[in-house]
């Protein structure tokens, strides 16, 4: 079955936007997650200005 060369150009944006999404929402998602779990018991406690000062 051959795609036709427009449904090709949307597959491939979709592609893009999807490769930007993840380059940028990885970390950002990975703090959040850590940060609405918390911290281990006898840990410090999580707070972002100890994550953007040590």
């Amino acid at each position: 079955m051959a795609l036709s060369p427009s449904t090709k150009q949307k597959i491939a944006i979709v592609l893009d936007v999807g490769k930007v999404i993840f380059h940028w929402g990885f970390i950002p998602t990975i703090l959040f997650l850590g940060f609405r779990k918390g911290a281990d018991p006898g840990m410090p406690e999580l707070k972002l200005m100890n994550l953007l000062w040590q």
